[in-house]
C-alpha cells in the first residue's frame, strides 16, 4: 500500500529541478501512506512529474520501488494497492515472452502487464484493489485507473495548463499552482450523506475518479474518461444468470469463492493479521483465514463500556472458538478525544461518518502487530445486511404501500412520544433483541412514513434532509438517487437499494473510512468480500438467497455456520459506532460547542447558525437526539478551522 501523487505541466516551462522538488513535496504529504521508501522521476521536456510514497509488503528489496520504468523504458508507474494474481499475470507475460522480471513485486508486473497488453485490457485481468498513474513517453499519454469498486481512492484537477493528481486532496494542495475554492454545492450535498458524493469533492474544480473508471490525458489536454468495469453490467449478467436453487450448492460454491479470495489476499512479506469484530461479516473472512492458516491468525477488536456498543465481547468469543492471537482494547471517551483533532488532516474534506473514530482506533491498535489486516467491509452491500433491506422487503415497505393520511396518522402517533420515552419501553424487551436507539429510529421511520414512496431510500440515507436550509446558496448536486427510471431496471426494491449503496455509500463512506482511518497508521487493510468476483457473484443471487425469515446476509451465514457456531453470531445487528449522543452532551460537549458557537460558524461563512443552534439546544436537553446532524457539523467546521 503506498501514496502517490504527480502532475503535468503543459506549457513545459518548468525545470527539471522545480518539477522534482513539487512532486517530492506533494509526495511527502503522503508519507503516512508509505514511510519505508520515496521516490520520484520527472521528464522536463514533457513537463510531467511523478512521487511515491512506499508501504513495503511485497518484494521489500529496491526491486520494488516506485515511480518504476518498465523493462523497455517506454512507460512508468506510480502504483497504489495490490494485484493479489501478479503471479498468475507474470507467468501469462512470461509465455509471452516478456521478461526477465528484475523483482518479486506486484508493482512490476501491473507495469509490464499494461505495456504488453494495453491498460484496459491488463486492468480487467487484475484481481485486487490498485488506483495507478502510468506515463506512456513514447504516446506522451498520461493514464489513471482506479479499481473496480472504489477500494483505492485517486483525485485528479485541470487547471489551465496544469493537470494534478494524487491519492489524497492534502497532495493536489501541496503544489502550490492553484487556488482552493470551497464548493457550496459540495457541502449542501455533505449535509445530506455525511460525506462527499464522487466525482465531487469539497474543491470547486478537483473530482474523484469514479470506480472501475480510467482517464487519459494526451496530447489534446482533453481529460477522456471511460468505464471498464460496470456494475449494471454485473447486474444485467446476474439477471441472465442466476444462481440455481439448491441451498446447498450455493453455499459450497459461495465458501470455494470467498475461501480463495481470502486465500490471495493472505499473501505478504510482511506480518498479516484481522480486524474482528464478531459480526458475520468479519466473522466469516476470520474463519477463513484461520482454515487458510497452519498458526493463530492475529486478530484485533474495541470495545465500548457503554451498553448497546460494545461488540468487543462477541468477537472475543468467536476468536477464542476459531483459536486466533486476539488482541482487544476499551476505549475510553478520552482515548476518542485525544484523535478527533486528527480527523480533518486524516480526511482532508469534511467527512461525518462517526464510525471513522473505533475503525481509526482499532488500525491504530492493530499497527505494532501487523502491517496488513483483512477487513470484512462489503458484506452489507453484496448479501443484504442493512436493516433497511429488511425495512423494504418487511412491515415498512407494506406500510408505504398504504394511503398516504393513514401512514401520516401513524407518523403522529410515534411522535405523541419522546424518543427518550420509547427508549424507556423498548428497554422492558429482552436485551438480546432490543434495537439501539430505539427512539431515534421510530422518529426516523415517522418522516419517511409522511414522504411518498420514492423518496423512501432517500429519506433514511439523509441526514439534513434539506441541505439547502443549512448551507445557503449551495445546490445539492442532484445524481443517481433521484433517478426515477433506476427502479425500473432492477427486480425488486432490496436489488435496488443493494445497487445504489453499491455505488455510493460503500466507495465514498465506508471504503474511504478504511482506507483513511488505515493508513493514517501506515496500516494496508484488505477487503477479500469485495473481490469482483464475489461481487458478481452476489448479483446472482435470488432475494429468497439473500433474505429469509427476516434476516439478511442468509447464505453468508450458511458459510460462516460451518465454522463457527450459529449462537456465537446471532444476534441483531449493532453496526461500529460510539456512543456519540452521550458524548456530546458529556466529555465531547466544550468541544462541539466551541466549533457550534455563533462566532465559530460566523466565521466561517458557510453554514447558517440557526437551525444548527436550535438541533443543539434541543439535544442537550434529551428533546431529541441529533447526534448525526450534528457530527455533520462539527466534521465541517473542524476541516474548515484546519483546511481554510
Amino acid at each position: 500500500m503506498c501514496g502517490f501523487a504527480g502532475f503535468l505541466d503543459f506549457s513545459a516551462s518548468t525545470s527539471e529541478a522545480n518539477l522534482r522538488v513539487t512532486a517530492s513535496r506533494m509526495a511527502h504529504t503522503l508519507r503516512h501512506r508509505g514511510p519505508d521508501a520515496e521516490g520520484c522521476w520527472v521528464d522536463a521536456e514533457a513537463g510531467v512529474a511523478l512521487a511515491h510514497q512506499r508501504l513495503s509488503i511485497i518484494d521489500l528489496s529496491p526491486n520494488g520501488a516506485q515511480p518504476m520504468t518498465s523493462a523497455s523504458g517506454r512507460s512508468i508507474i506510480a502504483y497504489n494497492g495490490e494485484v493479489y494474481n501478479f503471479a498468475e499475470i507474470r507467468d501469462a507475460l512470461i509465455a509471452e515472452g516478456r521478461g526477465p522480471f528484475r523483482g518479486g513485486s506486484d508493482t512490476e508486473v501491473v507495469l509490464e502487464a499494461c505495456e504488453a497488453w494495453g491498460v484496459e485490457r491488463a486492468v480487467k485481468r487484475f484481481i485486487g484493489m490498485f488506483a495507478f498513474a502510468l506515463w506512456d513517453r513514447r504516446a506522451s499519454e498520461l493514464t489513471l485507473v482506479r479499481d473496480r469498486l472504489g477500494i483505492k481512492p485517486l483525485y485528479w484537477a485541470q487547471f489551465g495548463d496544469l493537470f494534478l493528481f494524487g491519492s489524497e486532496l492534502k497532495a493536489l494542495c501541496a503544489q502550490g499552482g492553484w487556488s482552493a475554492q470551497v464548493d457550496q454545492n459540495a457541502v449542501a450535498a455533505f449535509m445530506r450523506h455525511n460525506y462527499i458524493p464522487a466525482p465531487h469533492t469539497i474543491y470547486r474544480g478537483v473530482s474523484k475518479l469514479p470506480p472501475g473508471a480510467m482517464l487519459r490525458m494526451g496530447r489534446q489536454h482533453q481529460a477522456e474518461i471511460s468505464a471498464y468495469w460496470s456494475l449494471d453490467d454485473i447486474v444485467e449478467e446476474g439477471a441472465n444468470d442466476p444462481l440455481p436453487g439448491d441451498d446447498t450448492a450455493a453455499t459450497d460454491a459461495l465458501e470455494a469463492l470467498l475461501s480463495d479470495a481470502v486465500r490471495q489476499r493472505m499473501i505478504a512479506d510482511v506480518p498479516l493479521g484481522a480486524f474482528l469484530s464478531g459480526g458475520i461479516d468479519s466473522s466469516t473472512v476470520v474463519a477463513l483465514m484461520q482454515a487458510n492458516s497452519d498458526r493463530p491468525v492475529k486478530t484485533f477488536s474495541i470495545g465500548f463500556a457503554e451498553s448497546g456498543f460494545d461488540e468487543a465481547q462477541y468477537a472475543k468469543q468467536v476468536a477464542r472458538h476459531l483459536g486466533t492471537d486476539h488482541t482487544e482494547l476499551y476505549v475510553e471517551p478520552a482515548q476518542a478525544m485525544a484523535m478527533i483533532e486528527r480527523l480533518p488532516e486524516m480526511f482532508d474534506e469534511p467527512f461525518a461518518d462517526s464510525s471513522q473514530i473505533p475503525t481509526f482506533l482499532v488500525s491504530e491498535l492493530t499497527r505494532p502487530h501487523v502491517t496488513v489486516s483483512l477487513s470484512g467491509d462489503g458484506g452489507d452491500e453484496l448479501f443484504a445486511g442493512y436493516n433497511r433491506y429488511f425495512q423494504s422487503a418487511g412491515t415498512v415497505g407494506r406500510l408505504m404501500n398504504a394511503p398516504r393520511p393513514l401512514r401520516a396518522s401513524l407518523a403522529g402517533a410515534v411522535n405523541s412520544l419522546s424518543p427518550g420515552v420509547w427508549d424507556r419501553l423498548f428497554n422492558l424487551m429482552p436485551k438480546r433483541w432490543r434495537p439501539a436507539q430505539p427512539g431515534d429510529k421510530l422518529y426516523k421511520l415517522a418522516d419517511v412514513l409522511r414522504g411518498d414512496s420514492g423518496a423512501f431510500y432517500r429519506r433514511l440515507v439523509s441526514h439534513w434532509d434539506d441541505p439547502s436550509g443549512v448551507v445557503p446558496g449551495g445546490r445539492e448536486p442532484r445524481g443517481i438517487l433521484w433517478d426515477p427510471a433506476l427502479a425500473d431496471r432492477l427486480p425488486d426494491d432490496i436489488a435496488w437499494m443493494q445497487y445504489l449503496d453499491t455505488l455510493t455509500y460503500l466507495p465514498d463512506d465506508i471504503l474511504t473510512k478504511v482506507d483513511r482511518s488505515s493508513m493514517a497508521v501506515s496500516l494496508e487493510a484488505r477487503v477479500p468480500l469485495l473481490d469482483h468476483r464475489v461481487v458478481a457473484f452476489a448479483w446472482r443471487l435470488s432475494a429468497q438467497q439473500k433474505i429469509r425469515a427476516g434476516k439478511g446476509k442468509w447464505l453468508l451465514r450458511q458459510v460462516l455456520q460451518r465454522h463457527v457456531p450459529r449462537d456465537l453470531v446471532e444476534r441483531p445487528k449493532m453496526g461500529f459506532g460510539i456512543p456519540l449522543d452521550k458524548w456530546l452532551r458529556g466529555p465531547l460537549r466544550d468541544w462541539a460547542e466551541d466549533l457550534l458557537s455563533e462566532h465559530s460558524l460566523a466565521q466561517t461563512g458557510i453554514l447558517a447558525p440557526a437551525p444548527i443552534r436550535a438541533k443543539w439546544r434541543e439535544h442537550l436537553s434529551t428533546q431529541r437526539n441529533w447526534q448525526y446532524h450534528l457530527w455533520d457539523v462539527l466534521m465541517f467546521q473542524a476541516w474548515a478551522r484546519r483546511w481554510l
